[in-house]
């Protein structure tokens, strides 16, 4: 069932979550993706199975919770996440995130200490916007920015991507991958040598949209259940 609380700037978000054992398991989600994705709604099935508490949640501007897309960033979409983890989950916690999620899993990640068991990363997306949409714009682009403060790149999966300068600029605060990364937790990452959405490059540093087939969903299982019984 949806809930939704008030976030770090006041706008509604929403959420849901299932009380169940510790450790906690908390889907993040990608980029204009939402909560009722099939990756979400897997895992909160098997949470249900399983008796395993669960939090799934929309950052603002995405699926049920207020906002205007293109005034947001990914530091701001991490404090979103930050929020609704610190208000609706208690103890020990296993981050799943997908695509923009492994992102914002790895900059929460990073300053959760020993309340972190474990960190699935699919397809994970780190410093994106810097290293792959600004590194790939056209002077045209980047020219529509300067004028517009916005511009548009091809999605496919649906209506093109509004890119603003503001998701460009802030999303520098959240940068992860401009100095060593540290985990004392079991760190898993999932990434397919045809996804088009994520580079291979990008994947390899760290040593989603399309994880959704059964097999995919089976893999994602597996490592889930490696951390619980680690």
């Amino acid at each position: 069932m949806t809930q939704f609380m008030t976030g770090p700037r006041g706008q509604k978000l929403a959420f849901s979550k299932i009380d169940g054992a510790g450790p906690t398991v908390v889907f993040l989600g990608g980029f204009m993706s939402d909560m009722t994705g099939s990756k979400a709604i897997f895992l909160e099935d098997w949470a249900k199975a399983r008796g395993q508490a669960f939090l799934r949640f929309d950052y603002a501007a995405h699926g049920q919770s207020e906002g205007v897309f293109t005034e947001h960033s990914v530091a701001e979409w991490a404090e979103d996440a930050a929020a609704v983890i610190a208000a609706q989950t208690n103890g020990d916690l296993i981050l799943i995130g997908s695509s923009m999620g492994g992102w914002i899993s790895l900059n929460l990640g990073r300053d959760m200490g020993d309340r972190l068991r474990g960190l699935i990363l699919i397809a994970a997306a780190p410093d994106f916007t810097e290293d792959s949409m600004l590194a790939s714009f056209t002077e045209t682009q980047k020219q529509e920015i300067a004028e517009n403060g916005v511009t548009y790149i091809p999605s496919d999966y649906g209506d093109p991507y509004p890119i603003s300068n503001h998701l460009l600029t802030d999303s520098r605060r959240a940068f992860v991958m401009r100095e060593p990364l540290e985990f004392g937790c079991p760190v898993h990452m999932i990434q397919g040598t045809l996804d088009n959405a994520v580079s291979r490059d990008t994947a390899l540093r760290l040593l989603d949209h399309s994880y959704s087939t059964p097999p995919c969903l089976a893999v994602i299982q597996q490592k889930l259940e490696c951390i619980l019984e680690s």
